[in-house]
């Protein structure tokens, strides 16, 4: 798995953008059993999902990789090994 940095931060007067787009997922890897691309998003207990993580998981629900919103390491293992 793979921390993803998403948005923009300041450098001086610059403003750097990270590259990837809003709403893309805290961490994506690959499941070693098939070679699956999986997508977590990464909440606290009453974290919910901001309306560009909603259009993100929208899209990822229509391809063939393992996507899910977790809260705790458990809900991490469950959705990366589940089929």
């Amino acid at each position: 798995m793979f921390r993803i940095n998403v948005g923009s931060f300041k450098v001086g007067n610059r403003v750097i953008s990270t590259g990837v787009p809003k709403g893309f997922p805290d961490l994506f890897g690959f499941r070693r059993s098939d070679g699956k691309a999986i997508f977590l998003e990464v909440k606290t207990p009453k974290g919910r999902l901001r309306k560009e993580q909603k259009t993100f998981k929208e899209a990822l629900s229509k391809q063939n990789v393992v996507y899910g919103v977790v809260r705790n390491l458990e809900d991490a293992r469950k959705i990366i090994l589940r089929t």
